[in-house]
């Protein structure tokens, strides 16, 4: 009986720990690490988009330079992070002329994560 009762008992533990594993994907952190947060690079531009969606919101800004127009995706945060520091999905229209703050990313791809900027209206925009 003490046999069974002590072999139930693992067979459980094991669910159990079969279940933290299969739920771990669930508890992931969506990392800045591809970004080098020592650094910090200004972007003059032309909104293309701003995608209000989970798990980040993304900016996505055309940027000229050399007579080139280059396309920069910009990691932001969650939407409701966005939203408690006073975003909303339509802050920014698609042409609207900004200034931003990133931080660029380390492998000098068109990318970065947003850390502050100015609005169209020269008003600073939140951090996101």
């Amino acid at each position: 009986m003490r046999h069974q009762l002590a072999t139930r008992n693992m067979a459980a533990f094991a669910v159990w720990c079969a279940g933290l594993v299969v739920s771990a994907p669930g508890f992931s952190h969506h990392t800045y690490a591809m970004f080098d947060g020592s650094k910090q690079l200004t972007l003059q531009g032309t909104v293309k988009e701003l995608q209000w969606t989970n798990p980040h919101c993304f900016l996505q800004l055309l940027v000229a330079k050399d007579g080139v127009v280059q396309e920069w995706s910009l990691q932001m945060n969650a939407p409701v992070d966005l939203y408690r520091n006073g975003w909303r999905p339509r802050a920014l229209k698609a042409g609207d002329k900004i200034n931003v703050t990133i931080h660029p990313a380390r492998d000098g791809g068109n990318s970065g994560s947003y850390v502050s900027g100015t609005g169209p209206d020269g008003q600073k925009l939140s951090p996101g």
